[in-house]
């Protein structure tokens, strides 16, 4: 792992707000001492759930989206933190790992211009790059029994996240994609469009179940694709459930998970499902928060659910550059993952 930047007891006592007669996450979450083996440590330590960051959005700039999704570790983190630390939901379950070291491709990426085409194929080939660095990473976690929590980037990351699973379990993996795209576009490059299409055909992807297309922005082409794939591709959609009601947004979760429950599966989250956060192709129509916050309790429930990431949140696109939001939601929806996979009914 040696693109990985460890986070440090340090680095977290900095970002704790400790006040007193509270206990925050900060103070409870544990991080492997440099001196350590990070496999070692984590195939021994006690904890299930490893935190990931990977900022970076050059799959986003691949995919002519914007920039932005680079910042969501760093807000994460730090809302994170700051939760209370209590019955429902403790910081000591969780190692935080650090983040991707993606300097050098962020540099590389600055300048380029994706109207042209010799720098759409740069873009694309510093995506591949950083799908090995994931991959590997998601690899040896998952090898290690644990969990992984990843946080940022583009949805280019579900291929490294993906084939890292499939590699750590030694067979393909399911998903099920929260997001108003489908992510399943033709093999043309590496971007964030495409990392569930170029792991389908590299056989990490089992099964695959994207939950809330929307009719406006799903081409003809990954439609017509879809259907011709629909053994191992379901799809359903916003508009299905929400404008048109045809369908019922908890009768459709239930078909989902009947879908993948059969193998281990991920579980995709891409912010842009949610009206008004900051992203890199926000919109103004969507699933409310406390439908995905339901939507990871439902799936991350499930024995066989074996990681969460959450991508496409670009806080820096925030107007109100002091309110963290994209952070705080995104501390919501890894606590309820956590206390999903390891709740007691105790409220």
């Amino acid at each position: 792992m040696e693109k990985l930047i460890r986070f440090t007891s340090s680095d977290l006592s900095k970002i704790t707000n400790h006040r007193s007669g509270e206990v925050k996450f900060g103070e409870k979450m544990v991080t492997i001492p440099k001196e350590q083996d990070i496999l070692t440590f984590l195939k021994n330590c006690e904890q299930q759930f490893v935190l990931f960051g990977i900022p970076e959005d050059i799959g986003v700039r691949a995919n002519y989206g914007r920039p932005g999704a680079d910042s969501a570790w760093d807000s994460a983190i730090k809302s994170i933190a700051n939760i209370q630390h209590n019955r429902f939901c403790k910081g000591s379950q969780i190692v935080v790992l650090g983040a991707l070291d993606v300097a050098e491709e962020m540099e590389l990426v600055q300048g380029l211009d994706f109207n042209i085409t010799a720098d759409r194929k740069k873009m694309n080939d510093l995506v591949v790059r950083i799908d090995k660095e994931v991959s590997h990473i998601v690899a040896n976690i998952v090898k290690a029994g644990k969990t992984p929590i990843i946080i940022g980037g583009g949805h280019n990351n579900s291929y490294g996240n993906i084939k890292g699973t499939a590699l750590g379990k030694g067979k393909a993996v399911n998903a099920i994609n929260f997001d108003a795209h489908s992510d399943f576009r033709i093999l043309e490059g590496r971007h964030s469009g495409n990392g569930f299409s170029y792991a389908f055909e590299e056989g990490f992807l089992k099964k695959y179940f994207i939950f809330g297309l929307h009719h406006s922005y799903t081409s003809k082409s990954v439609l017509d694709r879809l259907k011709t794939l629909k053994e191992r591709v379901l799809y359903n959609t916003y508009d299905s459930m929400k404008i048109k009601m045809t369908k019922n947004f908890n009768t459709e979760m239930q078909f989902a998970l009947d879908f993948i429950k059969t193998d281990y599966y991920g579980i995709e989250i891409d912010l842009d499902s949610i009206p008004n956060i900051p992203c890199s192709a926000m919109t103004l129509s969507g699933f409310s928060v406390e439908e995905l916050r339901q939507f990871i309790y439902f799936f991350g429930s499930h024995q066989n659910a074996s990681y969460i990431h959450i991508c496409e949140g670009a806080p820096s696109l925030d107007n109100d550059k002091n309110n963290h939001l994209v952070g705080k939601l995104i501390g919501y929806l890894v606590t309820d993952f956590i206390k999903a996979k390891t709740e007691i009914d105790i409220a």
